[in-house]
């Protein structure tokens, strides 16, 4: 087993942060998402995306994980997480067994950051030294969650580019970090008019494969899920890049990889090296996880992740 690092790190953030305070946390962790893993290969998709929602809005600070409340909404509600983000429940039992161990220790942030590293690794994917030291917000952004920051899967190469240059992640990041689709699934509703238009750049025979799943109407299929990966969507492996030089990427944002813009040749290295697509996509998910965090004594140590203390 390879273990990656990574030179990016926040300053206040370091992979020893809980050693004397909760040496056990790594084990409790992995014991739970393995056994969510083990009932539903999925969830290890939707545990990193978690991950992926929350850093963007805001920073890597927990908030996604807040119910909305009578008085504010939370991000779960906003458009890029209404009906699609998942894996909350799980986030519960690994905070209720932390803090049975280590009672008002560990941050809600960092458990994301651990779950997302552990469910990629569980997948056949590379694990890496996560840096900790995160606390969480008090609040969310409904308003932000919903201004755009998190790129929707119509998005062109350039909004792309843009909006994770916006988060201090470069294109490689990008391409490496879309590579997170290897795994999961995507609803007929984000990518219906790509499947129903031939001047999409999309092969043929996948289209219709999909279509079968899809109506071109829109209503009683559009919560229907196919992989994003059609080769081996339980293993976190290239097959995704190599879809994309066959003109089989499911969503717009996933095929905008490739079609004869700036990353074309990086979609082109990492379908012929997971070492190459291992380190960079390391690299990328690491430099996520500094993006504005809360630390020192910013934000709180939340005893429930669904609301402040």
């Amino acid at each position: 087993m390879i273990t990656w690092s990574c030179c990016y790190s926040h300053a206040q953030l370091n992979r020893d942060f809980y050693k004397e305070s909760c040496p056990s946390l790594f084990y409790v962790i992995r014991r739970v998402v393995q056994r969510e893993v083990a009932k539903e290969r999925r969830m290890a998709a939707s545990l990193l995306r978690l991950f992926f929602h929350d850093c963007f809005v805001n920073g890597c600070d927990g908030s996604i994980l807040l119910d909305d409340t009578s008085s504010s909404l939370g991000e779960k509600t906003a458009g890029p997480n209404n009906n699609s983000v998942r894996g909350f429940d799980v986030v519960d039992k690994i905070k209720s067994r932390v803090e049975r161990l280590c009672p008002g220790v560990v941050s809600c942030a960092d458990i994301l950051a651990i779950t997302a590293r552990d469910s990629v690794f569980l997948l056949d994917g590379p694990r890496w030294s996560v840096k900790l030291g995160r606390r969480d917000s008090t609040k969310a952004s409904f308003t932000t969650a919903n201004s755009g920051v998190i790129p929707p899967p119509t998005s062109t190469l350039n909004n792309l580019i843009n909006r994770f240059r916006a988060q201090g992640l470069t294109s490689r990041d990008m391409v490496a970090l879309s590579g997170a689709h290897t795994i999961g699934q995507a609803r007929c509703v984000t990518f219906r008019d790509r499947i129903y238009n031939e001047s999409n750049n999309i092969e043929l025979s996948f289209a219709l494969s999909r279509q079968r799943s899809c109506s071109a109407d829109s209503g009683s299929s559009d919560n229907n899920e196919v992989t994003l990966d059609i080769h081996s969507p339980g293993r976190f492996d290239l097959n995704y890049y190599r879809q994309l030089l066959n003109h089989r990427g499911l969503l717009t944002s996933d095929q905008a990889l490739y079609s004869g813009g700036s990353t074309d040749s990086l979609v082109v290295s990492y379908s012929r090296s997971l070492n190459a697509f291992y380190r960079d996509f390391v690299r990328g998910m690491v430099k996520m996880g500094d993006i504005k965090p809360l630390t020192g004594s910013n934000g709180e140590i939340r005893n429930n992740c669904r609301r402040p203390n």
